[in-house]
């Protein structure tokens, strides 16, 4: 191999020789001169060998380094295999589990803010609205007149059913006063002189009746006297009774019947003044007018709404909890509620009798501190915080405890202790083992699990990326 790599590189040198030296090389040795010939022969093998030697030098310095680097090599690939051969130990940080029977769970009911009274306020009678004393905004005292009606047509009522009554009145007094002296004076005159009239006529009548059988009469003068003498006597009877009724005054059953004319023309009037009363509206309670509904000048209806008033001096927090958690809370308790993140205290004020169809709830009714009310507004989102105790076995692990597992599910990676060919425990050498586990809990940081794990068992709660089942680690000190 060496010949030939010298033989190359001689041909190579031979090739590389000028032109010229070749020429009289030849011709050297056609002219028959050897010495000549030998010297220039022996200049250019030596030249040529030389270049060989060097470079045959170099050839074997890299055969000597290539064999060097592969008993290198073969020694670093025995110190691989021996490192491969020692797992590396990580070291790990585990917590020892402890079973539980039951945990404590903060749940979160979200109700509004509700004003204890919300009234949608209306005439009671239709009519034209003139006024209208407040606007949008506006507190209101209770009583406050809000807005009016025209009257017009109530006042000339009013003043019409006053006349009646007034006359009413002054027949019922004349009744009470009874009759004056001078007309029982003249009833009594009157029967007097109807009494004298009549005699009068009786003895004409008897005079007449003597005279016509003797025919100084006619039977027709003595009818006329007769039918005169009756008539004056009906006359005197009246009379008579007459001045009875005023001897012995009005009677008790027509002073009634007065009476009771004067009350119903005063009835009537109250209704009037009933009506202009109701042709104000007013105020029920303290409250701000949340919404006007019409303006001036428009004709309502009874009932119609024109604005809406609500209380709010005085709020609620209307929440909706399942029916277990209402019936623990007990009327009259503290609570505490949070608005906007601001926490607020309230009690207990009652319980709905019946669920929500809707929401299957049951509406807890809370009252808030009066001072909430320059802070929240009717409608306001509140939510309640409720600490319920839920029986549960299980197992507290750090979330960062849990991994992945087979179909959705989760597994905890545990440290098992391994044991020595004698039998004897390592202690300071943990193998992985993995156990399915079932969450039921989560809280901020840590999961309630229940699965294969066991008390004590040495769970991994950090790096659980780098280790696999099966691995050996160390516990972190």
């Amino acid at each position: 191999m060496i010949a030939s790599n010298g033989q190359v590189s001689q041909k190579r040198l031979s090739e590389r020789r000028p032109v010229g030296a070749v020429r009289s090389d030849d011709q050297s040795s056609s002219n028959g001169e050897p010495h000549q010939h030998r010297t220039g022969s022996a200049n250019l093998t030596s030249g040529v060998f030389g270049k060989s030697k060097r470079t045959w030098l170099l050839v074997a310095a890299a055969a000597v380094g290539a064999a060097g680097f592969g008993f290198v090599s073969l020694a670093s690939s025995e110190h691989a295999n021996d490192v491969k051969e020692q797992p590396r130990v990580l070291a790990v940080t585990t917590v020892a589990v402890e079973p539980v029977t039951s945990y404590v769970s903060a749940r979160k009911y979200t109700g509004a803010i509700v004003a204890r009274r919300t009234s949608e306020l209306g005439f009671e009678l239709a009519g034209k609205l003139t006024e209208l004393h407040v606007n949008e905004g506006d507190f209101v005292r209770a009583g406050a007149a809000l807005a009016q009606l025209d009257t017009e047509h109530l006042e000339t009522n009013r003043r019409k059913l006053v006349a009646k009554r007034a006359h009413a009145a002054a027949l019922l007094d004349e009744m009470l006063a009874g009759p004056r002296s001078e007309d029982i004076a003249a009833a009594r005159a009157r029967v007097a002189s109807l009494q004298a009239q009549a005699e009068l006529l009786k003895l004409q009548t008897a005079r007449q009746k003597r005279l016509v059988p003797s025919g100084a009469t006619t039977q027709d003068e003595y009818e006329q006297y007769a039918f005169g003498l009756k008539a004056r006597e009906a006359e005197l009877s009246e009379a008579r009774h007459n001045l009875e009724e005023l001897l012995n005054g009005t009677r008790k059953e027509q002073i009634e019947a007065q009476r009771a004319v004067v009350a119903e023309f005063a009835a009537a009037i109250a209704e009037i003044d009933v009506d202009l009363q109701k042709s104000t509206l007013t105020a029920p309670f303290d409250g701000t007018i949340a919404r006007r509904f019409v303006e001036a000048g428009t004709v309502v209806n009874a009932g119609q709404s024109v604005f809406r008033l609500i209380e709010d001096a005085a709020l609620e927090a209307w929440i909706g909890l399942p029916a277990q958690a209402a019936a623990r809370l007990n009327v009259g308790s503290s609570q505490r509620v949070k608005i906007q993140g601001e926490p607020f205290n309230a009690v207990v004020a009652s319980r709905f009798p019946e669920v929500d169809p809707a929401t299957r709830t049951r509406t807890v009714v809370l009252e808030l501190d009066s001072s909430a009310s320059e802070r929240i507004v009717h409608g306001q989102v509140v939510r309640l915080e409720l600490q319920e105790t839920v029986e549960a076995a299980g197992f507290w692990l750090p979330s960062t405890a849990l991994t992945k597992g087979a179909r959705g599910l989760w597994s905890a990676l545990v440290g098992e202790e391994e044991r020595s060919p004698d039998g004897s425990t390592q202690t300071d050498l943990l193998r992985v083992a993995r156990r399915d586990v079932e969450v039921l809990h989560t809280e901020s940081d840590r999961v309630l699990v229940r699965g294969t794990l066991h008390a004590g068992e040495q769970v991994i709660t950090g790096g659980t990326h780098r280790v696999v089942p099966g691995q050996m680690v160390r516990p972190a000190k």
